[in-house]
This record gives C-alpha cells, structure tokens and sequence, in this order.
C-alpha cells in the first residue's frame, strides 16, 4: 500500500508565521483542517506545538463560507505520527490555555496517544507542573487512567518521588494499591508511604492525617 505524505498546506504555513487573520480567511475559503503533512500534523498540531493561541481559535472555531467545504470536520482525537493528539502536544506544551480552548472545543481529555497509552494526565505529570495536574482532574480527567503497561498517573509520580503531585492525585481519589503488568503499585515505588496512603485512626486537632506535600 502507498501512503501519500501531504506537502505542507497554505494552512500549515499560515499557522507557522503565526498569521491568524490568513488562518481566518483560509478557513473561510474552505482550506482542508484535515490535511497531515510529513509528520503527520494538522495544521492545528502546529498551532499546538508552536503555541500560538489565535491561530489554534481560528481553526477550531472557523467555519468555512457555504459551499466551500465541510464544517465541523475537524478531529480532535487524530494523532500524529508520533502518536500525538493536539491535547498531548499542550499539555507537554504546558500551555493551559490552550488545553482549555481544546477541551472546550470537544477534545477528550482522556484520549491516549499512540505510542504508550498516555493521557494528558500522565504527561502533566511527567512536566512536574502540578497545576496542570490539578487544572485536568478538575476538568474531569480519570484519575487512574492505565497506559498500555497499565501504570497510572500515580505510578509515574509515585515513582518519580514527586511527592506534591502524588498527594493531589491521591486526593483527587487515585488508587494506590493498583497494579502494573509488572505487578507494582504506586506503593511499591516510593519509600514515602505516608504520601500514598492515608491513615484513617491518625487525626492532627481532629483532622485525619492524608497526603502530604
């Protein structure tokens, strides 16, 4: 089988330059949101990658003149060939903002990429930010969201020692007792049993004593 590799658009350009008035008035004239270049990017993995906010709206909420081609068409779950969907590529962006706009938008947030089975959730916490950890699990991430190996987010804190990123996971309901295909759990990797598991006869001034930072 031949696969055809599409040369960069007119639209990937545009996105490039960051130009999101030419982006608008490609959209308008029916440019294809759907094309992948050789890397297998949409015009709007480009916007991702390159963080460029005004063009990643113009793509999603553009809409072609009547006529001039399908609305509505674009796929926020296609991957690249990296196995990157555009919410992937800002979380590892760290660019909430434009993990909002995606989201608000239709993206799944818990869609995995192609290579592990990743969601945004173990890569924001792969990045450390623990704000973009809190910002998806109230966006409605499932915390305990299995890669392909069946590690969740908790796993990689866990085994990470990211101490501040596991308490808010673990209050956030993630189960630390979980195991991987290799049998682990997120207890199994972290010397810090106190972060993972909560001990419900210690209180402090009444208050059961949980995760800590």
């Amino acid at each position: 089988m031949t696969l055809y590799l599409c040369p960069q658009t007119a639209l990937h350009l545009a996105v490039h330059l960051n130009q999101p008035g030419a982006v608008r008035a490609l959209v308008l004239k029916g440019a294809s949101r759907a094309l992948q270049d050789r890397h297998g990017d949409t015009a709007l993995h480009v916007a991702c990658q390159r963080q460029h906010l005004a063009c990643a709206r113009c793509l999603l909420e553009g809409q072609p003149e009547p006529g001039r081609g399908p609305s509505h068409s674009l796929d926020l779950q296609l991957q690249n060939w990296q196995g990157l969907a555009c919410l992937h590529i800002a979380t590892l962006q760290k660019n909430q903002p434009l993990m909002e706009l995606l989201l608000q938008n239709g993206a799944d947030i818990d869609v995995q990429e192609g290579t592990s089975g990743k969601t945004a959730l173990h890569l924001a916490v792969e990045t450390q930010e623990r704000g973009l950890v809190q910002f998806l699990l109230q966006a409605g991430a499932q915390v305990d969201a299995r890669m392909l190996n069946g590690c969740t987010p908790l796993h990689l804190a866990a085994g990470r020692g990211l101490m501040g990123i596991s308490s808010t996971l673990c209050k956030a309901g993630a189960d630390s007792l979980l195991r991987n295909v290799e049998d682990e759990t997120p207890q199994d990797l972290t010397e810090e049993s106190l972060v993972l598991l909560p001990f419900d006869d210690l209180k402090i001034s009444g208050k059961l004593l949980l995760c800590t930072d």
